[in-house]
């Protein structure tokens, strides 16, 4: 089993509650808009970091970290892109990737908006974890931990970082 802490949308906002939550992780996965090459640093020293760019992340992220990431963890396909939509409204950009050969897993992150939601059309799970920066919109700042094991979904959690 393979606990996974997930946050995006940074944008160059630490806040040292990230370290707490993501104790229990084994990975940590950044779905863009890090905004700064001390949140890589920092989450790169605590635990194996996998990420995207966003599109206010600058060359030097850009340099470190792909725009679509895509690899297999504990039996499962998961595709990450920062501006991807949601299931019923995907992105133009990735929309025939994820119609031509769907993951079992899309993560994404930019509307700053916590969604967790299964597309039965393309039989994947699809999660935004929000924004855990302060620059935004966004009501509430989010993160969210989950387990993989064997291709399989457990133990999702939403973590509120308000206050």
């Amino acid at each position: 089993m393979t606990k996974i802490g997930l946050l995006s949308d940074t944008h160059g906002y630490w806040d040292e509650r990230y370290l707490k939550y993501f104790e229990p992780c084994d990975e940590i996965w950044h779905a863009g808009d890090i905004g700064s090459m001390e949140i890589i640093e920092r989450l790169e020293a605590f635990r194996p970091l996998r990420a995207v760019y966003g599109n206010i992340d600058g060359h030097d992220i850009r340099l470190i970290y792909p725009e679509i990431n895509r690899f297999t963890i504990d039996g499962t396909d998961v595709l990450m892109k920062h501006i991807g939509g949601y299931p019923g409204r995907y992105d133009a950009s990735v929309r025939a990737t994820l119609y031509a050969h769907p993951p079992k897993l899309f993560i994404s992150g930019h509307s700053h908006i916590l969604k967790v939601k299964f597309d039965p059309k393309l039989n994947l799970l699809h999660i935004n974890p929000g924004a855990a920066g302060k620059y935004g919109f966004h009501q509430a700042r989010t993160l969210v931990r989950f387990c993989i094991h064997e291709g399989s979904f457990s133990d999702l959690e939403v973590i509120e970082l308000n206050g």
